[in-house]
């Protein structure tokens, strides 16, 4: 039996598992049985799509020669995606040590512990965005009528977010804390090309943009605000990016509830795409919340390339 840890800013966690050595199963074959999310592609070696990097745990080494089984197609592969070198070419054809990189449908799982560590692509997460009762209950109600009243909406959502979270950056930058005060210009980013986005529709449709008063809200506030409201330098970008998902989570809900509830076909469809929009915004804070969880994780362990 071999110990199998798959590790990587995809999962919130590692996760180990039980292979049989000598039954000739891939590491993607294992991953696969075991539902871990690693790319893969052709599953012939000639993708590179499922490129890993191989820990090998047991061995006085990290890149051990125990059953390396290099095929030329997948020195290959490696070769063109720029994750062999030559010395490591040299040292596979020579010296039979395993390089760094292996392609996980092509190298073959052995009597020996290892870890296996990947990227993954963290703009398609394995799940929708989660869906929470407090949809309903944020939008109060509201029930719209007219693409100029549902515009009317999305543009104050947007600006109230763009400068809420530019403030937030100016804020952190302001006390030092340079890298959520990052984190919170993207942010604003969105909400500002959001508006954008709102505002020439509008245009496009000839409507006139009529902004929602305040208490409209409940409790006065718009569905993306955080619950952050001053600079604080002890702030982590973990803090922050919990913070900063809530908001983005309600600005999802918000909109797929106005086009459940709306009986007009052109609002349904407009919230809609609002809504995809802001579920790639939702999934890149997801994403992100991962990889930081990884990365406090694993403080010893040097970055994924």
């Amino acid at each position: 039996m071999a110990n199998v840890t798959f590790s990587s800013p995809r999962m919130a966690k590692d996760i180990t598992v039980y292979a049989v050595a000598g039954d000739r199963g891939t590491v993607l074959a294992v991953a696969k049985q075991h539902k871990i999310p690693i790319p893969f592609d052709c599953q012939d070696g000639n993708c590179g799509s499922c490129v890993v990097e191989v820990v090998h745990l047991n061995a006085p080494t990290k890149y051990s020669k125990y059953g390396i089984a290099l095929t030329e197609e997948e020195k290959e592969t490696l070769r063109q995606i720029g994750k062999i070198s030559k010395d490591e070419v040299y040292e596979a054809e020579v010296n039979d040590m395993a390089p760094r990189h292996r392609l996980a449908c092509q190298c073959f799982v052995r009597n020996e512990d290892i870890l296996v560590r990947f990227e993954g692509d963290e703009t398609l997460p394995a799940q929708a965005p989660h869906i929470t009762h407090a949809a309903q209950i944020f939008k109060g109600g509201i029930r719209i009528a007219s693409v100029d009243e549902f515009l009317g909406y999305a543009v104050k959502i947007e600006e109230d977010a763009a400068a809420h979270f530019y403030g937030l950056a100016e804020d952190m930058k302001a006390c030092g804390n340079d890298d959520v005060a990052k984190l919170f210009y993207q942010l604003a980013g969105f909400s500002r090309q959001h508006l954008k986005e709102a505002k020439e529709r509008a245009t496009a449709l000839d409507a006139e943009v009529v902004v929602p008063p305040a208490y409209v809200w409940p409790d006065q506030v718009t569905p993306e605000r955080t619950s952050l409201m001053a600079a604080d330098p002890s702030l982590s970008r973990l803090d922050a990016l919990n913070a900063a998902i809530l908001g983005e989570r309600r600005g999802y809900e918000f909109y797929l509830a106005l086009a459940g509830t709306t009986h007009n076909a052109e609002v349904t469809a407009l919230a809609k795409a609002f809504a995809r929009e802001e579920k790639e915004h939702l999934e890149i804070l997801e994403a992100s919340i991962t990889r930081e969880r990884w990365t406090l994780a694993h403080p010893d362990m040097p970055a994924l390339d």
